[in-house]
C-alpha cells in the first residue's frame, strides 16, 4: 500500500537536476512556498495543459512568493519533445524510473484511468487541451495507470496541502494555489 503524506507532515527532502540540468533541491527553496506538482508523463495531453495553466499564473505566484516544481514520470528525451516545448519558466523533472513519485506517495491506478475514461468531464478536458494545442498522444515506455498529484509546501517546508487526484482530469483547483499564494 502507497503511503500518502498528510497535512502537517515535513515534506520529504530530494535532490535531483531539472531537464536543463540544473541541480533541484526541496531544501533550497526553503523561505518560500512551492507547488510541487506530479503529473502523468510528457506527452499527457491534460498534463501539459496542467503546466500551460500554471505558465500563466507563474508571474503572480511568483510575486506572491510561490515556486513551481513539475515532475514527469519520462525520460528527459521525450520532455524535451513534449512538455519542454512550453518552455516553462520553472523546473520540470524527469524522473523515468519514478523515485520522486515513490517518495511522496503518488500511486498507479488501472481503475482510476478507467474511472478518467468514463467520466462525463474528462471530454471537455480533452476539448480544451486540443483548443490550447495538446494532442493525445501515446508516449512510449511511459506508466499510463499514474495518477497526478500535487502539494502545497509552505516555507519551512512542511506539507499544507497534499492533493491525490481521484482521477486523471482531477487536480488540485488554482484557485486553492491562488489562495495559497496569496497567503489566505
Amino acid at each position: 500500500m502507497i503511503r500518502h503524506l498528510q497535512q502537517g507532515m515535513i515534506a520529504p527532502a530530494f535532490r535531483t537536476v531539472d531537464l536543463f540540468g540544473n541541480p533541484i533541491s526541496l531544501e533550497s527553496y526553503r523561505g518560500r512556498k512551492v507547488l510541487l506538482a506530479f503529473l502523468r508523463f510528457s506527452a499527457c495531453a491534460v498534463c501539459n495543459l496542467r503546466v500551460h495553466h500554471f505558465i500563466g499564473r507563474y508571474p503572480d505566484w511568483q510575486r506572491q512568493g510561490i515556486d513551481v516544481v513539475a515532475v514527469f514520470e519520462s525520460p528527459e528525451a521525450n520532455m524535451r519533445t513534449y512538455v519542454g516545448n512550453q518552455k516553462a519558466p520553472f523546473p520540470l523533472i524527469a524522473d523515468p524510473k519514478a523515485h520522486l513519485y515513490d517518495l511522496y506517495g503518488v500511486e498507479t491506478s488501472e481503475e482510476k484511468v478507467h474511472a478518467t475514461m468514463t467520466d462525463v468531464n474528462t471530454k471537455s478536458f480533452v476539448t480544451e487541451a486540443a483548443a490550447a494545442g495538446f494532442a493525445l498522444t501515446p508516449e512510449e515506455g511511459s506508466n499510463f495507470n499514474r495518477i497526478p498529484a500535487e502539494f502545497l509546501i509552505d516555507e519551512r517546508g512542511i506539507v499544507r496541502l497534499a492533493y491525490y487526484s481521484r482521477i486523471i482530469t482531477d487536480h488540485l483547483p488554482l484557485s486553492a494555489i491562488d489562495s495559497f499564494a496569496a497567503g489566505e
